[in-house]
């Protein structure tokens, strides 16, 4: 089944512009990296009616019905950013309600190139991004590769973007029964009751499309917001928690529901930081350059000098025929995740069987001392694959999840997510 890489309007209504839903959170709120900003309203417009109405609209979910009031009040007032941005949401959530797939790539394309006006401006939210991620052609992804399903799904996109939402979970279920596998129809069927606030059932769902694939981040991420609107704080965290196992690296998305949730509940995420003191960079087959920084060097009764000079060594034999006999099937080198838990090991070893390391410690880089707590706890493995990953490194993360997902998920659960307070 080729699917969509990411719902082309839920996505979008129910993550970026927020999910109405829930107490606490609303349009622009969120703490993530990619999550959407919502420029503050210009002063001279907060009591322009003809802008409010257009905005009342759009903040209930009737896009359609708002993008002409959002088309006359920017070519009125062309420098208003907040309206051309939701004018070019608008103008895609338009695009998914017709029916002639001639018509809605060249209204996608219209809905872009008011994205990119929007952007000129200044604007550079996580929703205008979302827009802009719209082929320059206008193409839309494919629900399916059998068209039949495709053509249910894209109906019943557009009854939902018209409001219908009985017609729009009827069409989705008829695509589930078409493809029992198709990941989006019991995804969207999900969005359908948390749109009518039926956040059980929509939970239900939602777990049944992570029967489908369990590797995909949408629907964790969606049941943490179910769960939240139903006080449930506690089952929502650890839903955050699976969405990013399921997919870390995935332009910041997986990580938005969690960054909301902390937000919400007023936490703050331990996220170690670990600042290079060395750089190894290799020439060739024989020459290898080790970078040291001078000042952590000079320090004295500070073991980390000395620590990241054995990691930057360590990475040089990794770069040369240590990487050969460890990966043998592999035609070029790459950074492993083996290769980054082997260094950042021996780098603690070395602090930490230093003498009198327990008086020098309190000089130590904070960032250092939560590494040797890691490596105490077994989870120097997450820590290098979500912490220090690389497009090398990357490449471990799907086997290592298949084998030790209750691992990455001891990581979050003790040591990055705060429980939420009482």
């Amino acid at each position: 089944m080729t699917t969509a890489p990411r719902r082309t309007i839920l996505a979008i209504l129910f993550v970026l512009i927020g999910c109405w839903s829930i107490p606490g959170t609303s349009y622009g709120q969120s703490g993530s990296s990619d999550s959407a900003r919502d420029p503050s309203p210009q002063s001279a417009a907060k009591d322009d009616a003809a802008r409010q109405h257009a905005f009342e609209l759009y903040d209930s979910g009737k896009f359609v019905e708002a993008m002409p009031l959002l088309e006359d009040y920017s070519a009125n007032h062309p420098s208003d950013i907040v309206v051309k941005e939701r004018l070019g949401f608008a103008t895609l959530a338009y695009a998914a309600s017709l029916k002639d797939s001639e018509l809605r790539k060249k209204t996608r394309v219209r809905a872009r190139y008011i994205a990119l006006e929007a952007k000129k401006l200044g604007d550079n939210s996580g929703l205008l991004q979302v827009i802009l991620d719209v082929p320059e052609d206008g193409s839309e992804p494919s629900f399916s590769n059998r068209k039949e399903v495709d053509d249910v799904m894209k109906a019943a996109e557009a009854d939902f973007v018209r409001g219908d939402m009985e017609n729009a979970r009827d069409g989705y279920l008829r695509a589930l029964v078409l493809d029992p596998k198709n990941y989006e129809a019991a995804l969207f069927i999900g969005d359908v009751y948390f749109k009518q606030h039926i956040y059980g059932s929509a939970g239900e769902w939602f777990a049944k499309a992570i029967e489908i694939d369990p590797n995909r981040e949408t629907s964790y991420r969606y049941w943490g917001d179910a769960l939240s609107a139903m006080g449930k704080a506690a089952e929502a965290r650890d839903r955050y928690i699976q969405a990013v196992i399921a997919e870390p690296y995935n332009n910041n998305r997986s990580w938005m529901g969690l960054s909301q949730w902390a937000q919400r509940e007023k936490v703050n995420l331990n996220w170690v930081r670990l600042q290079d003191k060395s750089q190894v960079v290799r020439k060739d087959d024989k020459t290898t350059n080790i970078t040291l920084d001078a000042d952590s060097l000079k320090k004295k009764d500070d073991p980390s000098g000395s620590a990241w000079m054995i990691y930057a060594m360590n990475r040089a034999l990794w770069q040369g025929d240590k990487f050969k006999k460890e990966f043998p099937a592999e035609s070029s080198y790459r950074h492993t995740m083996r290769e980054e838990v082997d260094c950042l090991h021996l780098m603690v070893t070395v602090m930490t069987e230093q003498k009198d390391f327990d008086d020098k410690k309190k000089n130590l880089d904070p960032a250092l001392l939560q590494l040797v707590q890691l490596d105490k706890s077994g989870l120097i493995e997450p820590f290098a694959l979500l912490n220090r990953a690389d497009n090398g490194i990357a490449m471990d993360y799907g086997a290592y999840r298949s084998a030790h997902r209750d691992t990455l998920y001891r990581y979050f659960d003790e040591f990055v997510v705060p429980k939420a307070p009482q």
